[in-house]
């Protein structure tokens, strides 16, 4: 136990020291949250540039609470000009421009940005079908109502912050256990700790042990941010199933560095590999933006990767109220990718470098 104490603390302490690992680990990840959160605090989405050539009825025509009501998804700007339009959306300085002809409602708008080109024509149409049961006084058939399937409270806070928790418990664990490693082996301390009189799971549980303490406190910082005020995360019924899942997770990612850490043999090595390794894992597991945002194929590509079923695993529980049921078959994953890839590590294990 002493032993498993004193080499803990070495452990800690080196990390502490390294001022650089500290920001990468800790406030790296934490600076995106920061950043994500107070981006997209009010979860609204910015309003639409139109341009109005001319007298257009379907607007003209609208009463002041109507207008009113559009206003907040349209900002309206009038215009004699209408090759001034045109240009305008072609330069990105307005999203969609609109003229009536011949009683014809004329929309023009950029491919560039689909989504603003797609709440432009939703808008337009809705307005042109109103304006056309208006004119025949008959009723529509049909009604739709929509609405969103979350809570109104809920913010973009919910979504940013279980991706980039995973992201910074990913980078944490393997960062920590490759260049432990790959330093250890080059000091030749692996050596020495082989001769000395203390067994390998002394020194692999006081490894496990201080990573596991990193992944805590980058969960425990990660939702103490999130859930100030400012931000508002509101957490699930069974939100603590992210401690056991951060610990899986943990300990897969772990697996990744030793890897890495058997593979190279200077710490600039072992950053280049684990940098190619984890930065594109976390763009392609939903860290920074949503899965669905990606191409057919980069969806297939994601689907081999560990970080994407904890990223999924940790929405589940601390923003979309599931239980048990999530967690367990990710962690069940997750172990049984840290047992195979550390299995492969010790195959290529390296006590030095000679």
């Amino acid at each position: 136990m002493r032993a498993f104490r004193s080499l803990s603390r070495v452990m800690v302490l080196g990390l502490l020291r390294d001022r650089t690992a500290v920001f990468f680990m800790l406030l790296f990840p934490l600076m995106f949250l920061v950043l994500f959160g107070a981006m997209f605090r009010g979860d609204t989405a910015p309003r639409a540039h139109v341009v109005q050539v001319g007298d257009v009825a379907v607007l003209d025509d609208l009463a002041e609470d109507e207008l009113a009501s559009l206003g907040e998804a349209l900002r309206l700007e009038r215009s004699a000009d209408r090759e001034q339009a045109l240009d305008d959306v072609r330069q990105g300085d307005a999203d969609a421009a609109v003229w009536e002809e011949d009683g014809v409602i004329q929309l023009r708008f950029s491919a560039a940005d689909q989504a603003r080109a797609g709440n432009v024509q939703g808008l337009v149409n809705s307005l042109v079908q109103s304006a056309n049961v208006a004119a025949t006084g008959q009723p529509p058939a049909y009604l739709l109502n929509t609405d969103r399937v979350e809570d109104e409270s809920v913010q973009a806070i919910q979504f940013y912050t279980p991706g980039l928790l995973g992201w910074a418990v990913a980078m944490g664990a393997s960062f920590m256990s490759a260049f432990t490693l790959v330093s250890w082996r080059k000091k030749r301390i692996l050596r020495r700790l082989w001769l000395a009189p203390i067994s390998p799971g002394t020194v692999i549980g006081a490894r496990v042990g201080v990573s596991l303490g990193l992944a805590f406190a980058q969960l425990a910082i990660f939702l103490g941010v999130a859930r100030l005020p400012y931000y508002g995360l509101q957490l699930s019924d069974q939100w603590w199933l992210a401690v056991p899942l951060v610990a899986c997770g943990t300990m897969a990612f772990m697996a990744v560095g030793l890897l890495i850490g058997a593979l190279t043999q200077s710490e600039e090595a072992a950053n280049g590999a684990l940098q190619v390794v984890i930065l594109p894992m976390a763009f392609l597991s939903g860290s920074f933006f949503p899965l669905d945002m990606m191409p057919a194929w980069l969806g297939h590509l994601s689907n081999v990767m560990p970080l994407k079923y904890l990223n999924e695993a940790m929405m589940d529980v601390l923003s979309r109220g599931g239980g048990w049921g999530d967690a367990l078959p990710t962690m069940g994953g997750l172990l049984l990718f840290a047992a195979v890839v550390t299995a492969v590590a010790a195959k290529l294990f390296r006590w030095d470098d000679t």
